[in-house]
């Protein structure tokens, strides 16, 4: 029962909003789909790290969690600056459930533990050249990270960060989210967000002692990694 990561899957497959207008992203959601059936088992589980439907809404993006549905494993999805269908979570099991998807759950102000892990997730924040740094919405997600990390009350597993956004970028930190994975043991940070020459940029290896993974759907050929 191992526990794969991929981010950024940007599936389009009821909306004009395709990504094979950029360059290496030609044929995605079949590539995403047969790497998928290659490399994971129904048995597993499958983090998605946002920005993981363009869909508007949950009616919008309903044939997109259908696909997500249909490919092997559990799945867990965290929230991505792009999820424009994200709502409450009760909301969007409710709206799973009366669709008849069954493999789909969230990682949101909780945890999971699987294969011996805790699986602890937020969306992040990150500042963009010339943006000004919104302290309400750093604080925010601060406050849900820890809550996440806080959830995993057995300190014998192994607490693992996943976040949409980089939490540190061009040795530029978001707000206390390194110091607060630090604060709980956290040893691995998986993230994506980061596209096209932001690869070259991001922040991969040891940084303070914790070892980061870039897992943009682009960055991996589009197919999940392992653990």
């Amino acid at each position: 029962m191992a526990v794969f990561v991929i981010g950024d899957l940007h599936l389009s497959t009821s909306v004009d909003k395709k990504m094979d207008i950029f360059k290496g992203w030609e044929n995605y959601e079949e590539r995403i789909a047969l790497n998928w059936k290659e490399s994971v088992s129904q048995k597993d589980t499958v983090i998605l790290l946002g920005d993981t439907s363009w869909g508007m809404s949950l009616n919008e993006a309903l044939s997109d969690f259908k696909l997500i549905d249909s490919l092997p494993g559990e799945k867990y999805l965290v929230k991505g600056n792009h999820d424009y269908w994200w709502e409450s979570i009760s909301k969007m099991r409710s709206f799973l459930c009366e669709n008849g998807i069954k493999s789909i759950d969230f990682i949101h102000n909780n945890s999971i533990v699987r294969d011996g892990k805790s699986l602890c997730a937020t969306r992040g924040w990150m500042m963009e050249d010339g943006e000004k740094s919104s302290a309400k919405l750093i604080l925010r997600e601060e406050g849900r990270l820890r809550m996440s990390l806080e959830s995993a009350e057995d300190k014998n597993k192994e607490r693992i960060a996943f976040l949409h956004y980089p939490p540190v970028f061009m040795g530029r930190e978001t707000g206390n989210m390194i110091s607060i994975m630090q604060q709980y043991g956290v040893k691995r940070c998986y993230y994506g967000h980061l596209h096209g020459k932001s690869h070259n940029m991001a922040t991969q290896g040891q940084y303070k002692n914790i070892e980061f993974y870039l897992v943009s759907a682009d960055f991996l050929k589009f197919k999940p990694i392992s653990l």
